[in-house]
């Protein structure tokens, strides 16, 4: 790289011993492990045919949205805190994994059951709350799909916006700050950038939720003029894009191309707006491509042609090219690397355009069987995103966690 590097994760120092030798072999063993564990994951906590049957899908969803916030909490902004690296170094992996994951779901599920439904749906926004809205008089499926909604609101703009400072500023200015100090520093104040943004972005989407319209406690959904819909599924569908942009030049880009600028904090003001750019490409060109196959949306049209569903598929499109991407990175050693960065770049690209077609295919042909989710692209409880988040929170806690064993480990040093 061609600038100093302010601050470094684990994630970037570790050095691995291959157990499986062959590189495709190893990709294919460790996608097949995470696929097994990602339906097990999805039969127990949200098939509608299974146990607890939680995807319904806002409910299920929104657990999963928290646990993906919660694992780069764990991993890009506490550095694995309060563990030392000896201890992850040495440590199995699947003990280490075991403890992390559930490390994970704990602290998910108390800001969800704390946090939310007890302190701040409580005492400030009633709609964050499922118990709270009950007693409003909607019932018990409203209340829940309505507070369910709006927390992952909120963690739709955490994905987006948490990783941002370690990954393109580097934690600047943060970055000789010792951890729990750092962490705690750079988690305050992406948070705090996390809550204005939702008020801006997605508030006003409960002042239309709700019958009569709640006019002196939001603002009037300032995106109706120009994209046609009341539906906060607008900003839900570019913000996932920005998501996927912040993780796709974290990966196959490799920080390309505001690597290339030298100092901090102008490095990461390159980052964050190229991420926004690649954002915007990607929501327009996928609302293009859908324009082009099913006919231009329709302003109070329902499903397929409606302008809302179309936003939101625009983020679950860049969420199926993400799952692509984080599959070549983790699994297949982000391939090529041997070439020149462009002709690297180039090939990553074109191998996930061309994967996120096929998986796009798969998902939509075999999920109904699989996941028993409903057929078609449009109906409600034919949601991708949850089960796809879900299927990366599981390359996550593999890659991140347990260092992609059995395929490989950590290599010991003397």
């Amino acid at each position: 790289m061609s600038h100093q590097v302010l601050d470094t994760l684990f994630l970037e120092e570790r050095k691995f011993t291959h157990i499986i030798k062959q590189p495709v072999v190893r990709g294919v063993v460790n996608v097949l492990l995470a696929f097994a564990f990602f339906m097990a994951l999805w039969w127990v906590f949200m098939d509608p045919r299974g146990w607890l049957r939680w995807y319904t899908p806002q409910y299920g969803y929104m657990y999963i949205r928290w646990l993906l916030i919660v694992a780069i909490w764990q991993v890009y902004i506490f550095n694995f805190w309060p563990f030392k690296i000896e201890w992850l170094e040495k440590t199995h992996p699947l003990q280490k994994g075991l403890i992390m994951i559930g490390i994970n779901f704990a602290i998910t599920g108390i800001l969800v059951w704390v946090f939310y439904y007890w302190i701040f749906g409580k005492l400030a926004i009633p709609y964050f709350s499922w118990p709270e809205l009950k007693k409003t008089g909607l019932s018990d499926f409203f209340s829940r799909e309505y507070s369910s909604l709006a927390i992952l609101m909120m963690a739709a703009i955490a994905s987006w916006l948490s990783p941002i400072w370690p990954s393109a500023f580097e934690n600047y200015p943060w970055h000789r700050l010792q951890q729990p100090a750092k962490g705690f520093t750079v988690l305050a104040v992406t948070f705090l950038f996390t809550t204005y943004a939702y008020f801006i972005f997605m508030h006003p989407h409960y002042r239309v939720l709700f019958y009569p319209w709640q006019e002196y406690t939001a603002a009037f959904p300032w995106w109706y003029e120009s994209f046609r819909t009341l539906s906060g599924n607008f900003n839900v569908g570019w913000i996932m894009c920005a998501t996927v942009s912040v993780w796709l030049t974290e990966t196959i880009l490799e920080h390309y191309p505001f690597r290339l600028v030298e100092k901090q904090p102008w490095r990461g003001l390159a980052g964050f707006a190229f991420i926004l750019l690649l954002a915007w490409i990607l929501f327009f060109t996928f609302t293009f491509m859908q324009d082009m196959v099913w006919g231009v949306s329709v302003e109070g049209a329902k499903r397929l042609m409606a302008p809302d569903w179309r936003y939101l598929h625009n983020g679950e499109l860049a969420v199926i090219l993400l799952t692509v991407a984080l599959a070549l990175y983790f699994y297949f050693d982000n391939w090529p690397r041997k070439f020149s960065t462009e002709v690297n770049l180039l090939v990553r690209v074109a191998i996930v355009i061309v994967g996120a077609w096929g998986l796009h295919w798969l998902y939509y042909k075999f999920s109904p069987g699989l996941l028993g989710t409903q057929a078609g692209y449009s109906h409600p409880q034919q949601f991708p995103m949850a089960p796809v988040i879900l299927f990366i929170n599981v390359m996550l806690y593999h890659g991140w966690f347990m260092d992609c064993w059995p395929g490989r480990r950590i290599r010991k040093e003397s």
